[in-house]
């Protein structure tokens, strides 16, 4: 089997996603459970591309990070008011038909 992807969501993104992508087995951190909450998008981009791990976030300023160059493992944009449910199908289908590597310095719109 090829390498999954990992995630690091924002302390944006809802608990209720981290525990239903757990639940499918899924590797998901989140800045609230590694300490890393109020910290800049630059870092927090840092962190999660030096643990190759993809940044799953609402905040659009991620979006000028990338387009600015910044290098990261993968950026998976959700805009405000999508589902739970439809959260976890898109970040799903990045766990099931992307690797890693196809990340690396890619935006996935969700």
């Amino acid at each position: 089997m090829a390498e999954q992807v990992k995630f690091y969501f924002d302390e944006h993104v809802p608990r209720a996603v981290t525990r239903g992508l757990e639940r499918r087995g899924v590797d998901v951190i989140t800045a609230q459970a590694s300490g890393r909450q109020s910290i800049s998008d630059r870092e927090q981009l840092g962190f999660a591309f030096l643990r190759g791990r993809v940044l799953v976030t609402m905040d659009s300023d991620y979006l000028a990070l990338g387009a600015e160059g910044v290098s990261h493992a993968g950026i998976a944009y959700a805009s405000h008011g999508r589902t739970i449910g439809d959260l976890i199908q898109a970040l799903m289908l990045i766990y099931e038909t992307i690797t890693p590597a196809d990340m690396v310095d890619h935006v996935e719109y969700l």
